[in-house]
């Protein structure tokens, strides 16, 4: 079995525990995921199945959340499951003041990933530094955040902001809860998220555990194809005797035996190039033959095979 399983993580698992699942739903050793998710948060969880695993590194950075951030309140952790820091009502707070401070979170910014995250510093998860009690120094990197639209606003002793946001890899939405907070004076921490996109795939279209179990007890369940993610990548469909050959590991030289025009780009809002380096290679009958790299030579253009699904 190998594809792609769409996922709509409920609460409480790590990503780990839903690839573990599945694993033993399927009885299947190969399997992995794409953009880990907080074991609070619930949403879209890519899993890869089989050959898929060697694509994920191929899949679509971008992402897509609905959140809630409450304030006059701050935690450990930037969410809810941390121990509270800082709880203050705010019964004054209006949207006026939240909505001027919200505008710069949207773009290119600096920001500082919470203590309680998976990222390494020295070798170490900054979680285990930050349970062990160890003094933790992140220092601030560069995300993008595509568009943040708000959803709803309600007052009271600890207001919440309902959001929308759009943004590219690395980003914390814990974060931008924070720091919304700190901008306002008031504290701010992430009380719920869902993530609606991931890597190409959309909560519409997502499985929870049980409506996979449910599949399989039925005999119904079918994985996606393998090339189910990879949109974003322009295509290039090679004639039976070059598709041959590339499967078998050669390099394709594009100017004398394969016609430029049968390159078809699919470009996305964040791939304007002619020629990306990276495409997705089909044999001209439409199957799926895996991943290639044009690299510019002073004799032309050359098709590199990188992952070849075909025989293998």
């Amino acid at each position: 079995m190998h594809g792609f399983l769409n996922l709509n993580k409920s609460p409480g698992f790590t990503s780990h525990d839903c690839v573990a699942k599945v694993r033993r739903l399927l009885k299947f050793k190969r399997v992995g995921h794409a953009g880990t998710l907080d074991p609070a948060a619930t949403g879209v969880l890519p899993i890869a199945l089989g050959r898929a695993t060697r694509l994920l590194q191929f899949l679509r950075q971008d992402k897509a959340y609905r959140a809630t951030v409450r304030f006059g309140l701050s935690t450990t952790t930037d969410d809810l499951e941390g121990e509270v820091l800082h709880s203050q009502a705010v019964p004054e707070l209006n949207w006026e003041t939240v909505e001027v401070a919200l505008r710069q979170f949207q773009g290119v910014i600096q920001q500082v990933p919470p203590n309680y995250s998976a990222i390494q510093v020295g070798g170490k998860r900054l979680y285990d530094l930050a349970r062990s009690g160890k003094e933790i120094v992140v220092q601030p990197r560069q995300v993008e955040v595509f568009t943040i639209d708000v959803l709803d606003w309600r007052p009271g002793d600890f207001p919440e902001l309902d959001l929308a946001i759009a943004c590219g890899p690395g980003t914390y939405i814990r974060s931008i809860a924070r720091d919304l907070g700190r901008a306002i004076h008031t504290g701010g921490t992430l009380a719920n998220l869902m993530r609606t996109a991931s890597s190409g795939f959309n909560l519409e279209d997502s499985l929870t555990l049980e409506d996979l179990e449910a599949q399989l007890q039925q005999g119904t369940f079918q994985p996606l194809a393998l090339e189910s993610a990879l949109g974003h990548l322009p295509t290039i469909a090679l004639p039976e005797a070059i598709a041959r050959r590339w499967c078998q590991g050669q390099r394709i030289l594009w100017n004398h035996e394969l016609p430029l025009q049968t390159l078809e780009t699919k470009k996305s809002a964040a791939d304007t190039a002619l020629v990306p380096t990276t495409m997705q290679v089909h044999h001209e009958n439409g199957q799926f033959l895996g991943i290639g790299q044009s690299v510019n030579t002073e004799t032309g253009k050359i098709l590199i095979p990188k992952i070849v699904f075909e025989g293998s």
